[in-house]
């Protein structure tokens, strides 16, 4: 009997076993997913190349061919600009600056730089001056979007007012009006940036910002990183005021510091000895820009580009005038009816 019995008990535990093993396998089979039930992730789509990259540059590998074309997306920084940024003045303590000098992460980015520096050939913006006197791209055929459009940079430097000792900043001059800016370095590029902006090339321009005094403004900054050309520009300042109307002087920056060659490349000033211009708007966006001499049709859509932005900006103040307008005849409206009220209580006195 003994013997009969421990194969039956052999065989239950095994059937018990069996059934647990199989719960087992069901409980991970409903509450796992499959490896086949997972989705992949798709990958990034790659983005699409600019225009500026196939552009010649201070550095980096030398382009052989070049032809410049219409820029195809907006330019500029993505973060507003404020006055004080970009002064070039360093406005570390004495012990942020000696935590700086043991900081070894601070010394190899400050190396990177340096050697980034050192590796740019010296003569390559001249020689990429070939390629159509240096243009970089083609103007837009139209403004850029203000909501897609990027901001350009505050840069602080001295203007030609004759009582102006200390640096002044951009932003304000540039906030609430449309501007034409004009940036170089140098009288060759002063004289590409004049082929768009100038009233002898471009009348019709000076006559907009005539008509709308107020509204729209012309803005040269002279980029000039040199301290001896720099020095040389204050000595003649005075030269410089006789060229320029009385209004533009306090419009006429000389900027020594703080555009680093990453605004350069986010603003599309890829030569330094090429002159840029842009048209920005109330809020200090970059809404076209134009490189180099200008082009026959250039000057034509920046003309349209300003009176566009120029009829958009009229239209929040002609809501401002109907507004005030409503105010005060509602205002007259009802101190006339308080008179009125007034003078019948007193003949019925």
């Amino acid at each position: 009997m003994i013997l009969t019995r421990l194969p039956i008990r052999s065989a239950r535990k095994q059937l018990d076993a069996s059934a647990c093993m199989l719960c087992q396998w069901r409980s991970f089979t409903t509450t796992y997913r499959r490896w086949e039930e997972k989705k992949e992730t798709p990958s990034p789509v790659p983005e699409t190349p600019s225009v500026l990259d196939e552009a010649p540059r201070a550095s980096g590998k030398r382009v052989e061919n070049f032809t410049p074309k219409p820029l195809d997306r907006a330019i500029g920084l993505p973060n507003p600009p404020r006055a004080g940024q970009n002064s070039g003045v360093d406005n570390r303590s004495i012990k942020e600056r000696r935590d700086d000098f043991v900081n070894w992460d601070k010394h190899l980015e400050k190396r990177k730089k340096l050697t980034a520096a050192m590796a740019k050939p010296y003569y390559r913006e001249w020689s990429n001056m070939k390629y159509h006197k240096g243009k970089s791209f083609l103007a837009p055929p139209r403004i850029f979007k203000a909501d897609r459009a990027l901001y350009f940079p505050n840069l602080s430097g001295r203007t030609l007012e004759p009582d102006s000792t200390l640096y002044e900043n951009t932003t304000p001059i540039l906030e609430g009006k449309v501007s034409v800016v004009s940036v170089f370095s140098g009288a060759w590029a002063e004289n590409q940036a004049a082929t768009f902006a100038s009233e002898k090339s471009n009348p019709g321009l000076h006559e907009v910002v005539r008509n709308n005094k107020g509204l729209a403004q012309m803005v040269h900054i002279n980029i000039e990183e040199n301290y001896l050309k720099a020095m040389i520009i204050k000595f003649f300042r005075s030269s410089l005021r006789k060229k320029l109307p009385e209004w533009m002087w306090k419009r006429y920056f000389v900027v020594q510091k703080g555009l680093t060659d990453e605004m350069k490349d986010a603003i599309g000033i890829l030569n330094s000895k090429v002159g840029y211009t842009y048209i920005l708007d109330g809020d200090c966006k970059i809404r076209w820009a134009g490189s180099g001499p200008a082009e026959a049709y250039e000057k034509d859509v920046l003309v349209k580009s300003v009176s566009r932005l120029l009829e958009d900006a009229k239209v929040p103040l002609v809501q401002k005038r109907l507004e005030h307008s409503a105010q005060k005849s509602g205002e007259a409206a009802a101190k006339k009816g308080g008179n009125e009220d007034a003078a019948k209580a007193g003949s019925r006195a």
